[in-house]
């Protein structure tokens, strides 16, 4: 209680110093041991103009089971992306052994045991319809989640103001820090806060290239300033990306420039769970006197910790608003005041507009999760990951495709016979060289010649393309036309594949 009471102290120095006016110990306290913050909301649930200057915003060190959430999350996500590149995974000898890398000069995106071509980049488009449904399907059972918890923006936005708040200390000392004259102190504090920032953008810009190319060695390159200069290019963007969004833009990020918070509206139903104050038990408020009855008054004391600990700078009593990323951190500061002043928990609550209309508490266990909105969106995410996964399980090692030269459309030979030129592309998605026999079907008397390989055979390298040109002679077919149906069969093996296109003549 000691250490309560000497924050309570400084919230009141806090709030002196912010120009707030004198009052008498009842007004300074909203309950007994418990500070009241004279603080209005930054971001304010009423009308606005379109632009305002931006005021500063200094959320206080909250605690408790969804503070825990975050951090937890926030290790595993950043932990995940930063050491993610540096994961090995052996895919044999002709084959890059980086678990998840993007090889954009050899076109392959390699994923542990997957690795998508070019031709098969409908598999991204796949998983990102995915994980939009996912996104629809969690918003619409539990409102922003995703926002509050695992979006970039917020995580980073959360490592900054973990930096922060250990470099100038808590709300209220960064408060004096900022009304504080330039010193000594405050040069070094702020030096060493941008510093550290600009320290994670280039960590994460780093990391991010890695993505790109070999991890070790492009790490090695970068040791001796060897690395491309793309690479070094893109470590700055990222570094400066992360420090102005993470470190300086913050919630303006989630307020002005993500269109999700637009877009989310339209996934919420009576029964989405939402961060939501419960006005039927917290009206009236007012601060508490020791000693004065409950009975006639609610259990909000007015003290305001709910707005002071929130990263968007709004007041969640004001109800549901645009800003609100459903952080649930105000949450965990209602619940430790209730504690103190012996009032039941959960003030502020996950709660959905169906339960708030009733004036009781809904519980978790309440809520009808299975409705025809989640139906729909759980029913279409099976629908398409059974299609993906059908198709990468039964997707082809190999494919073929001939494309036949337009100028000249055929040649005479000297002995009368027809000539048609083509280039044939085959793709060998094994990580082993395979050799494949060409051969032709369906005009009368086709000979075929390979240019640059001997006989009808042709070897194609592992984990390649290979074009080859093939030639098809042929006596006058007697037609302008004639389909041409070109095989591929691997030697020694079980795979094939055939491709049809057609064979010109002379006109009739």
């Amino acid at each position: 209680m000691a250490a309560e009471g000497l924050q309570d102290l400084a919230d009141k120095a806090a709030a002196e110093a912010a120009g707030a006016k004198p009052a008498d110990r009842g007004a300074a306290e909203a309950a007994p041991g418990v500070g009241r913050h004279e603080v209005e909301a930054v971001n304010k649930a009423e009308a606005r103009p379109l632009y305002a200057s931006r005021p500063s915003i200094h959320p206080k060190r909250a605690t408790g089971i969804f503070r825990n959430v975050k951090w937890v999350v926030m290790a595993v996500t950043l932990g995940i992306y930063y050491l993610l590149p540096w994961v090995r995974w052996d895919r044999g000898p002709n084959a890059p052994d980086q678990a998840v890398l993007l090889d954009f000069p050899n076109r392959k995106f390699y994923f542990f045991f997957i690795e998508i071509w070019p031709q098969e980049v409908y598999y991204i488009t796949g998983l990102l319809i995915l994980a939009a449904l996912a996104l629809f399907l969690v918003t619409s059972i539990a409102g922003r989640v995703w926002c509050g918890y695992t979006c970039p923006q917020t995580v980073w936005t959360d490592l900054m103001i973990a930096i922060e708040r250990f470099v100038e200390g808590d709300r209220n000392a960064r408060i004096r820090l900022d009304k504080q004259r330039w010193n000594g102190e405050k040069i070094l504090k702020r030096s060493l806060k941008h510093f550290l920032w600009l320290m994670v953008g280039v960590v994460t810009g780093g990391a991010f290239v890695f993505y790109f190319r070999d991890a070790p060695t492009l790490a090695m390159e970068f040791l001796t300033l060897d690395a491309p200069f793309i690479a070094w290019l893109f470590v700055g963007i990222f570094a400066a990306t992360t420090y102005l969004l993470g470190g300086l833009a913050r919630e303006q990020v989630c307020t002005y420039m993500c269109p999700w918070p637009r877009i989310q509206g339209a996934m919420f139903d009576e029964h989405s769970l939402l961060v939501s104050y419960r006005a039927w038990r917290g009206e009236p408020r007012g601060p508490h006197r020791k000693g004065e009855p409950w009975e006639g008054r609610g259990d909000c004391i007015d003290c305001k910790q709910c707005v002071v600990v929130c990263p968007a700078g709004i007041d969640i009593r004001d109800g549901a608003q645009l800003e609100c990323i459903q952080c649930a951190l105000c949450i965990d500061a209602c619940n430790e005041i209730m504690d103190r002043i012996g009032r039941p928990r959960n003030l502020i609550a996950y709660d959905t507009h169906a339960g708030l209309a009733t004036g009781k508490a809904t519980r978790l266990s309440q809520v009808p999760y299975v409705r025809a909105r989640t139906v729909v969106y759980a029913a279409a995410i099976a629908v398409v990951a059974v299609i993906m996964a059908f198709t990468l399980a039964t997707r082809d090692t190999m494919s073929l495709n001939v494309l036949r030269e337009r100028n000249p459309l055929f040649v005479t030979l000297s002995d009368g016979s027809i000539r048609n030129t083509y280039t044939l592309k085959i793709i060998n998605k094994l990580h082993r060289p395979a050799e494949f026999r060409v051969s032709v079907s369906g005009v009368e008397g086709a000979t075929i010649a390979l240019g640059g390989h001997e006989g009808d055979t042709l070897t194609v390298p592992a984990d390649d393309l290979l074009d080859a040109r093939l030639f098809v002679a042929a006596p006058n077919p007697g037609r302008e036309v004639s389909d041409l149906e070109v095989r591929l069969e691997e030697i020694g093996g079980e795979r094939s594949a055939t491709y049809e296109t057609t064979f010109r003549g002379p006109e009739r």
